[in-house]
């Protein structure tokens, strides 16, 4: 399901009119414009199985795997959940991300997932350690601001069994306490595989601000904000580049031999868990 000239021309025509301003830091910077995650999956050859007239949006993967959905009525406020369904040799999973995860973040995830991984990357908490966070001695990471938390934590189950997952949240100050009132939150549990947590802490870490209108709504008050020195002209065209971009990698990925035979997926029973906003 490529994007449509007529889905371009209205990405297009809403933010061709609108003013483009820096807004940093990332996590606090809001939404943002959801087309940034469902257009890329589009582009990778994504397709939909929602009701083109219902504000809930399913995307569904070329091999049938992975499955994303956006539901921006969702009352727990997990605006986004990503799913992968077990095959034969790979076990399935389930992440969700709240209502204020920018979605230019979320989508340098999904981008990650229509190529193959890469062989060998910096971990997470170099990643994070490099962007100038503060990495703890306990599996731990906060902003340079206070305002946003890494945490991947191991719990113990019953006999020698444990699960594990990486939490990330932005939060408000906190008053008396080391973080306050959760402003948005992501959780990837195991088994999501570390190169998709690697590419979201890197969008997520990366210097460079992101773009919003003069009016968008921003995930805080703290964010900060002014005149880009991109017009709105430049903001759309680095959208259909992106696109571009995808679509020529995803090519290049299916030229590529591959030593092992797909697996079909299975029904998988992957736990869920809610993301307050």
């Amino acid at each position: 399901m490529p994007v449509t000239e007529r889905q371009l021309a209205a990405f297009a025509d809403q933010h061709g009119h609108q003013i483009p301003c820096d807004t940093s830091p990332r996590h606090l910077a809001g939404p943002g414009d959801a087309r940034h995650v469902t257009h890329g999956l589009a582009a990778a050859g994504w397709t939909t199985r929602s009701d083109p007239l219902s504000p809930q949006i399913a995307l569904t993967s070329p091999d049938r795997r992975y499955t994303m959905e956006f539901n921006p009525q969702s009352r727990m406020g997990t605006w986004w959940t990503l799913r992968a369904e077990h095959t034969d040799t790979a076990p399935g999973w389930y992440a969700a991300f709240g209502e204020l995860v920018p979605a230019e973040v979320l989508g340098r995830l999904t981008d990650a997932l229509s190529v193959p991984p890469p062989d060998l990357g910096p971990s997470p908490f170099q990643i994070l350690e490099s962007a100038g966070w503060q990495v703890g001695p306990t599996a731990t990471a906060h902003s340079p601001d206070g305002m946003c938390h890494v945490e991947s934590h191991v719990e113990a189950l019953q006999g020698d069994a444990q699960t594990s997952y990486w939490r990330v949240e932005a939060c408000e100050p906190g008053h008396g306490t080391p973080i306050g009132r959760q402003i948005w939150g992501a959780w990837l549990p195991s088994p999501v595989p570390e190169f998709l947590v690697t590419a979201f802490l890197q969008a997520l870490t990366a210097p460079e601000p992101l773009q919003r209108a003069m009016y968008d709504r921003t995930a805080h008050y703290r964010a900060a904000q002014k005149p880009s020195a991109l017009s709105p002209e430049q903001v759309v065209q680095a959208h259909a580049d992106r696109l571009k971009t995808i679509r020529a990698q995803v090519r290049a990925a299916r030229r590529q031999p591959t030593t092992t035979p797909p697996t079909a997926p299975a029904q998988s029973g992957t736990n869920r868990a809610t993301v307050r906003r």
